[in-house]
């Protein structure tokens, strides 16, 4: 039976966020150092906030007497305040049930404090890790990506950055002397085309993502729905840096429609649906109840009146927490207005509307769970994912039902 062998990543999270940055770039990270050394000096010096640095983890089965050459790379994403440690367990079952298969990282470049930067910067070091860890496997073909909380959204604006990205060169390299020709640049595309960073996408999966924000419409459900707290939560969103504003959608900056908003289409610079579009299958689990943190809808990608009734719900005696799976349909196209036009006015829009008409333009395979019943109910935003093995153990039929569905 194979073993398993955890290794911790040579390259620092420095190097995989801002290897290739221009000086630009090298100033903006700076400053957000500065912000989050300030913002440190107010957070409580528990445990969990100590760590410098995030050593990552990478896992690859060791097959010992076995021949073994992975070609399915697996990028984990942790949340807000999260780490690599979090997808720990998940990745171990992903090892177990295919060992010859896969390699499994889990992303360090945003950690702790660093998760207070903002989806954008955080995608962008995500991006520059990814292409890293491709450089140390040359020989995988294939790349999916399995995000929990802030950490799909995330995932979402990397896969943006790394869509028909050539990731080693390699392919320049093989077009040769094609390369002063026109028919080179169109070669070059054709291989890249509907490619993330190379490689053939396969499954992406958000796990309890607030993929419509957390502004409003009961997204929070530990505001109870109060229209007074939610308005208090959009104006004081600030305190968890760019990525509160991002989340509660109040980053509306010269001009342009909040983030998340924009990432429910295609921008001139970034493909952000053609790149989801492109893996073959996405996948949204989320926690229909008891996730104080990330509510149903907005984990769902649903109308609030689309959501399930819960007498509706039923029992999997293999995985007892699942309660509903759907796959979603395609949405018609319908004649759109430009985002840049509505930036301007988007307080006067239903962006929570236009962000479901973006995103249900590709199909999504919806996985409702439910904790009723369980000790760790309470715990439900971490235990989806089983962040802690001794807390969040019931949401382990959860973790290998992903596995088991787990394309290859």
């Amino acid at each position: 039976m194979a073993s398993l062998e955890l290794q911790t990543s040579s390259e620092t999270a420095e190097e995989a966020g801002h290897g290739r940055r221009s000086s630009n770039g090298k100033d903006e990270i700076k400053e957000s150092r500065k912000i989050r050394k300030r913002r440190a000096k107010y957070v409580p010096k528990f445990g969990c906030f100590r760590s410098e640095h995030d050593e990552g983890l990478e896992m690859e089965a060791d097959c010992t007497g076995e021949p073994s050459n992975p070609t399915h790379l697996v990028i984990t994403v942790n949340g807000l305040i999260g780490s690599a440690q979090n997808w720990k367990f998940a990745a171990k079952q992903l090892l177990k049930k295919y060992p010859k298969d896969v390699i499994v990282h889990c992303s360090k470049s945003n950690y702790l404090m660093s998760t207070f930067d903002g989806v954008d910067v955080m995608g962008n070091r995500l991006a520059e890790e990814v292409l890293l860890v491709i450089k140390r496997y040359p020989d995988v073909q294939k790349i999916s990506f399995i995000g929990h909380s802030l950490g799909g959204l995330i995932a979402r604006y990397a896969i943006a950055r790394l869509y028909e990205r050539d990731a080693t060169g390699e392919l320049s390299q093989e077009n040769g002397d094609k390369k002063n020709d026109r028919s080179g640049d169109s070669y070059l595309q054709e291989k890249l085309k509907g490619k993330i960073a190379g490689l053939e996408p396969m499954n992406f999966i958000t796990s309890a993502t607030p993929h419509l924000g957390s502004r409003g419409h009961k997204q929070v459900p530990i505001f109870c729905g109060f229209y007074t707290l939610e308005k208090a939560a959009s104006h004081t969103s600030g305190l968890f840096g760019r990525s509160g504003k991002h989340l509660f959608l109040t980053d509306c900056d010269n001009g342009k429609p909040p983030l998340l908003l924009q990432m429910a289409g295609d921008c001139e610079d970034l493909k952000f649906m053609s790149a989801l579009q492109s893996f073959r299958r996405r996948v949204a689990y989320a926690n229909a109840r008891f996730d104080h943190i990330v509510g149903w809808s907005t984990s769902s990608i649903r109308h609030r009146n689309e959501l399930p009734k819960h007498q509706h719900f039923t029992r999997n005696e293999k995985y007892p927490h699942i309660v509903n799976e759907e796959v979603t349909k395609i949405s018609s196209p319908q004649q759109e207005v430009p985002l840049k036009v509505k930036g301007n006015g988007c307080k006067s829009i239903d962006m929570e509307e236009e962000m479901i008409r973006g995103l249900m333009k590709v199909s999504w395979e919806r996985i409702d769970v439910n904790f009723k019943g369980s000790t760790q109910r309470f715990l439900a935003h971490n235990t989806i994912q089983v962040k802690n093995y001794c807390i969040n153990s019931d949401g382990k039929d959860v973790i290998l039902h992903m596995v088991d569905n787990f394309l290859l």
